[in-house]
């Protein structure tokens, strides 16, 4: 039987979401950060791409500004007004030098206390296989967090910030903490169904947001003692 989790303290004022693709944080992150800003909390979006190369039926040039207004809207759903993009090719990320300056510019710019990230990990809990931007993504974020606190390093982005406490990492199957997020579950919904082309695209058992993000809620509402509805990450403490 699987360990329950443990609550997440929310101690934290700032946070900063940082992920590879429009729709990533919509996908099991939303209704969490719905709860933080109805709580006061302030988050601010960063995404690596535009997620241009998401839609097989549409070119890129068509797809990225459709899926960042999308993006937009989404992030309206919850409470977020800040979404900003860095213009990595979506499917093709490096992790390098460039993208860990990228991020730790928006940790010096934002100044979180909480970074979210995506799962970083070969797979994603019950053993699918991860994808490659994810990867990338969610390991160069932990990596800028150090970068970010470092004077020596990247000086020409700003002033060092080592207020960084926590990484959160969604969809992690290192994960033990969670938060109970029936009070915002149906925001989290709304901001998946803003990426209305992309699910449309999508077609399958994730092109259906009510059902997708509900089986996963009840799965981390189970193993958090109290709830029905839950989000589940990784804690990695900085």
């Amino acid at each position: 039987m699987a360990e329950d989790y443990e609550l997440f303290p929310e101690d934290f004022a700032r946070g900063l979401a940082v992920v590879a693709h429009p729709d990533d944080l919509e996908y099991g992150g939303a209704a969490a950060i719905a709860r933080w800003t109805a709580q006061g909390r302030a988050i601010a979006y960063l995404l690596a791409t535009r997620g241009e190369a998401g839609i097989d039926t549409l070119p890129p040039e068509e797809c990225g500004p459709l899926r960042e207004a999308e993006q937009r809207a989404a992030a309206a759903e919850v409470g977020v007004d800040v979404v900003e993009f860095l213009d990595h090719p979506d499917g093709l990320i490096s992790y390098g030098i460039p993208l860990r300056r990228d991020i730790a510019a928006a940790i010096r710019r934002h100044r979180p206390e909480v970074v979210i990230t995506s799962n970083h990990h070969d797979t994603f809990p019950g053993g699918h296989l991860n994808m490659a931007d994810h990867r990338v993504v969610g390991q160069a974020a932990i990596d800028a967090v150090r970068d970010a606190a470092n004077r020596w390093l990247f000086p020409e982005v700003g002033e060092p910030w080592s207020g960084v406490k926590q990484v959160l990492v969604l969809a992690s199957p290192e994960s033990r903490h969670a938060v109970d997020v029936e009070g915002s579950f149906d925001r989290g919904v709304a901001s998946l169904r803003a990426h209305k082309a992309y699910l449309e695209a999508l077609g399958g058992p994730m092109s259906d947001p009510e059902r997708f993000l509900r089986t996963a809620a009840e799965e981390a509402g189970a193993r958090l003692p109290g709830a029905r509805l839950a989000t589940a990450f990784q804690v990695i403490e900085t």
